[in-house]
């Protein structure tokens, strides 16, 4: 069980989940801060399930997590525009967020996966998926959702990148309260860097990813393409170098050849 009290003890934020919720079960912790219905409007809410049943990742995918053993939590930000017009960059701010926690805390090595993972030892620890409620073009309201295996000891499944969890890099059990506390404290910091120096918050991304200046394929559906992961541009986009062309990849799952 979640100790809240454990987690408030060390949560030192001035907004970021300061209004937090916690839940057993639901759908999905991103669909339900997105809807209006629901009533949560203060920016910097976090809700915290220990089950989803319709979780998911990029492109749809369900994402799975044993209940009670993890981590899978959704940020709420509202009337942000800066926020809102740096969207794709805030995937470099949680994903830095993570990996940097993780390091502090249990000194284990993490790289960064375009756009949005953290992997240890070349294995999916942590995915990122940001969704947005749009009116008339302009966005009104962001959840970033982030879940992190942490206690898990097996997965089923197939991946395109082979899972792993704290516990099984380290060889115990991990305080759940602990770490979320460390990863909201941290990104905050980050969100305010991305509005700061976001050149600063890109170059911090960019020396954890291992990636980059190495030959990757990068797959959209049915469409390969294949060069070298030339850079990321001041969105986050990555710079493709095929021949003598640099191509500007928006999306795609990114694995090195």
């Amino acid at each position: 069980m979640f100790n809240i009290e454990d987690f408030d003890i060390k949560l030192n934020t001035e907004f970021i989940g300061r209004n937090f919720i916690y839940t057993d079960e639901i759908d999905s912790t991103n669909t339900y801060l997105l809807a209006k219905e629901n009533g949560q409007n203060i920016n910097g809410t976090v809700m915290l399930a220990e089950k989803q049943t319709q979780g998911k990742g990029r492109k749809g995918r369900p994402w799975h997590s044993a209940p009670d053993l993890n981590l899978t939590f959704s940020v709420l930000f509202t009337k942000d525009k800066f926020l809102f017009n740096n969207a794709n960059l805030i995937n470099f701010a949680a994903s830095l967020t993570v990996s940097v926690s993780v390091e502090n805390l249990f000194q284990l090595k993490t790289n960064l996966k375009w756009p949005n993972d953290v992997l240890i030892n070349g294995k999916k620890t942590s995915g990122i998926l940001i969704e947005a409620v749009s009116q008339s073009g302009k966005i009104e309201r962001l959840a970033l959702g982030i879940g992190i295996n942490v206690n898990q000891n097996s997965f089923q499944g197939t991946f395109n990148y082979s899972p792993t969890s704290l516990r099984i890099e380290l060889g115990k059990t991990v305080e759940r309260e602990k770490l979320l506390a460390e990863i909201l404290n941290n990104l905050e910091i980050f969100i305010e860097k991305l509005k700061t120096d976001k050149n600063g918050l890109i170059k911090d991304w960019k020396q954890k990813c291992r990636m980059l200046g190495n030959r990757v394929t990068i797959t959209e559906g049915e469409i390969e393409k294949t060069g070298i992961f030339y850079d990321v541009d001041e969105n986050g986009f990555l710079l493709l170098q095929a021949k003598d062309e640099i191509e500007k990849i928006h999306f795609g799952d990114v694995s090195l050849r």
